[in-house]
């Protein structure tokens, strides 16, 4: 009679190009900014980050990284915003705007290809 036991199967890690495809993300859902102005940029990087911050490292580093990087540029934002009453702010916020979608598709190319991005000009909120 054998009493042997079968062994348990491997704990399983996800896929690494399934933490590629969601640290893109991170970074990537800033871009629904374009539609919804106001919550579009933080929201998307909040929404996959909070879903998806327990299933990896990267993912939780790419996401508060993408985090803080919206919320920084919602601030300053803001302040064009202030600047705007004295028509400087015009040219800020179109400056901002562009900035935000080219370090934005800067960092979700650098994040599918496995490597980690720092947004420039961004406070750090969330460690």
């Amino acid at each position: 009679m054998d009493t042997t036991y079968p062994t348990p199967p491997p704990v399983s890690t996800p896929p690494l190009t399934n933490v590629r495809t969601w640290t893109a993300l991170c970074h990537a859902s800033a871009l629904l900014g374009v539609l919804f102005h106001f919550p579009g940029h933080v929201l998307g990087p909040l929404v996959v980050w909070l879903v998806k911050r327990n299933d990896s490292p990267e993912i939780d580093a790419h996401g508060k990284e993408a985090l803080n990087f919206q919320i920084s540029m919602l601030i300053y934002e803001a302040v064009s915003a202030v600047f705007c009453l004295i028509l400087i702010g015009f040219a800020f916020l179109a400056i901002l705007w562009v900035l935000n979608a080219i370090f934005v598709i800067i960092a979700a190319i650098q994040a599918s290809e496995g490597k980690f991005y720092r947004y420039p000009m961004t406070i750090r909120f969330i460690q």
